[in-house]
């Protein structure tokens, strides 16, 4: 029920807020920042890890050329057939049914595209999937409609809710439907292993400035990790549709410097030892456990 009602009261203001938001930002995209988007940007957020930065690069150098070239040959090609095979053009139109050449042409090409974009993903893939050895482990639970966060190392876990417009403090830096009441808080410069899981149905997680997403799947428990170079607060949302407050489960990382970390810690294990929510994973369905 608390966070039934958080987001409807959050829908009700969005109405007038966001009109407004879309009147004020109408002019024009903004330009990219560091750990959230801007009204109106295209592209990614500024990244904060080297991981982050391959995958932009992948993205802007390999992907989007090679996306552009082959849409404008294809419509280069619809243009030419309409223009040679009209039918004032062509008023007796061929009866040709197999071309080899073309045939080969348009199976071997695909390949060679493929193969090509291979060479740069396949690394990147493994880099991703390949979790060097950690500093720190946070394990992530996905709940509807909010994210828990274990500090497993340090024995403590809390619940992370989306603030409602009335808590929001823009001078303290609060964004409206990504700002938090508990941030989940790691030291910058540290490789942190993040396990994801969820309790109820499928969520994902996201944070983009990290170049990570992953899903959160019940009862089975996927792995990430990051290495965030920079301090600040980083945040992201849930990418999986999982039911009516899909929209109001943010994600906030704050990246501190060490010192920072070591007196938040000290500070967590007292707010949140005590009262620790002991974080259920759900267990898969019976007809597909022994699968």
């Amino acid at each position: 029920m608390r966070q039934g009602g958080r987001a409807a009261r959050i829908r009700a203001t969005g109405l007038v807020a966001g009109a407004a938001a879309g009147i004020a930002t109408f002019t024009g995209a903004q330009a990219a920042t560091y750990g959230y988007g801007e009204p109106w940007q295209i592209g990614f957020q500024l990244p904060v890890t080297d991981l982050a930065r391959e995958l932009q690069w992948f993205h802007n150098v390999i992907l989007v050329p090679l996306t552009i070239i082959i849409s404008l040959f294809v419509l280069a090609l619809l243009f030419y057939v309409v223009w040679r095979f009209n039918e004032k053009a062509n008023p007796t139109p061929s009866r040709t049914t197999h071309n080899t050449l073309i045939e080969v042409i348009w199976t071997i090409a695909p390949v060679i595209v493929l193969v090509f974009i291979s060479v740069f993903s396949f690394p990147l893939l493994t880099k991703q999937l390949t979790i060097p050895p950690s500093d720190m482990t946070i394990k992530v639970t996905g709940t509807q409609w909010h994210w828990s966060y274990a500090y497993p190392q340090d024995g403590f876990s809390f619940d992370s809710y989306i603030k409602e417009d009335k808590d929001l403090k823009p001078e303290n830096g609060d964004i409206r439907l990504l700002a938090v009441d508990n941030e989940a808080v790691v030291p910058v410069n540290k490789v942190v292993r993040v396990e994801v899981t969820a309790v109820d149905v499928i969520h994902s997680f996201i944070v983009q400035s990290f170049g990570v997403r992953v899903d959160a799947v019940p009862g089975r428990l996927n792995e990430t990790w990051f290495k965030a170079d920079r301090e600040g607060i980083y945040y992201g949302q849930c990418s999986k549709l999982c039911g009516k407050d899909h929209a109001f489960m943010p994600i906030a990382f704050r990246v501190v410097s060490q010192d920072k970390y070591d007196a938040w810690l000290a500070s967590a294990k007292q707010k949140f030892a005590a009262g620790s929510p002991t974080i259920q994973v759900a267990a898969a369905p019976a007809e597909t456990a022994g699968q």
